[in-house]
């Protein structure tokens, strides 16, 4: 029987020089690298804010006809440039036309009528000194016919009058009386007359006179309807979004087209709720577009930050406190200004896409306005001159029926 043999220990495993010093090197690269992150990260990230949900956006101004009419020139296109005041559409001026020559008649008609008002005032007066002279005419005949009674009742006792004459006299003393009542009558009817008529007539000329301004204004405003059967731009712009087409009957506020000033717009950057922690009003924001790729940026502004998220102001706003509720991380839409320069040399599209970098480096600026807008935001002419020959056509017409 053999005795049993120990095992010979194994020899220790060398330790191999060059792998442990590629360990080292490559934990030292991840501890260097993850260094720099940390330092980039600290002195430069985090003064930068940053997203790819933007995109461009603009004033589109609808084109309304302020009349309803027929389409009767359709004088520019989709992509077509316009100036302000240009007109753009046509419509048929008829109806209108015949509405303003209706309302020229009726201020001629009322201006001759307010005249006649004028003058009743002396036909009146006049009446009134006549109804005077009635009245002293009636008194000369009372007195007359009391002399005379009084002359009868005196000779009735010699038997001189009869009781026949007595009572003639007496009848004729009666009618005197009733004569001088109804002249009275007739001078206060008169002097009221004249009172009422007056009431229509004092303190006014006949230019000023309610009935020729109300009159005046049916002229204006049958005018402004022959003024807006061309339809003019109100900015200068491109065309988009033309639906209107020749001969369509349109009605008074329906859209027809609609123009672009590309001058005028701005970029709505949707940034996370944890971005907008530092985000301040007045902060720079550097902008490229995906129209243009990397080589062209933009220098932007931040105008405003929104009063709610996408979702708040969405046409189905979510519902969280039904119970089946997911969080879902919100964002806030944060305008941006471009500067016009830059847009005039590389024109921009309403809704391109757009990559926004904010520095929120400066803190001092506000996150919310707290002062009103200082001007209109937008503002037009175009239509201020619509009213301009109505006040000289309108002041013909009342001197051509005045009659001096």
């Amino acid at each position: 029987m053999t005795a049993p043999q120990n095992p010979t220990p194994a020899a220790p495993i060398a330790a191999n020089p060059t792998r442990k010093k590629a360990l080292i090197t490559l934990v030292s690269i991840v501890a260097v690298v993850g260094l720099g992150w940390l330092a980039y990260e600290w002195l430069v990230a985090s003064h930068y804010e940053s997203t790819d949900n933007a995109y461009v956006q603009g004033n589109v101004i609808q084109i309304t006809p302020q009349i309803g009419g027929t389409v009767m020139a359709i004088l520019a296109d989709d992509t077509d440039y316009v100036k302000a005041g240009q007109p753009l559409i046509k419509l048929d001026p008829a109806d209108a036309s015949v509405a303003l020559e209706q309302a020229r008649a009726g201020l001629a008609q009322a201006v001759r009528q307010v005249r006649t008002l004028y003058a009743n005032n002396a036909s009146l007066t006049a009446q009134i000194a006549l109804r005077e002279s009635d009245v002293a005419r009636a008194e000369t005949e009372i007195a007359r016919a009391t002399d005379d009674l009084n002359r009868r009742q005196s000779l009735i006792g010699n038997g001189a009058v009869s009781k026949e004459e007595l009572q003639h006299a007496q009848t004729q003393l009666s009618n005197s009386r009733s004569a001088l009542n109804s002249a009275q009558a007739g001078v206060t009817v008169a002097r009221q007359q004249l009172l009422s008529n007056q009431t229509m007539t004092d303190g006014t000329a006949i230019e000023q006179h309610p009935s020729v301004l109300a009159a005046a204004a049916k002229v204006r405003e049958a005018w402004l309807a022959t003024q807006r059967a061309a339809l003019p731009s109100p900015v200068d712009g491109y065309v988009a979004r033309r639906t209107v087409q020749l001969g369509q009957r349109v009605a008074a506020g329906a859209p027809l087209m609609a123009i672009v000033p590309l001058n005028q717009l701005w970029v709505d950057a949707n940034f996370k709720e944890v971005q907008l922690r530092n985000m301040r009003i007045g902060q720079s924001v550097t902008l490229t577009a995906d129209l243009y790729g990397k080589r062209v940026e933009y220098a932007g502004q931040v105008a405003g930050l929104g009063m709610g998220t996408g979702a708040a102001f969405a046409l189905l706003p979510a519902q969280n406190a039904t119970g089946n509720w997911i969080k879902v991380v919100q964002r806030v839409p944060v305008r941006v200004t471009l500067d016009a320069a830059q847009l005039a040399k590389n024109p921009l599209r309403v809704g391109l896409s757009m990559e926004a970098t904010v520095d929120v480096s400066n803190k001092e600026g506000k996150m919310l306005a707290d002062a009103p807008r200082p001007q209109a935001l937008l503002q037009t002419d175009v239509y201020a001159s619509l009213d301009s020959g109505a006040a000289e056509e309108v002041r013909r017409i009342i001197k051509a029926n005045l009659g001096r």
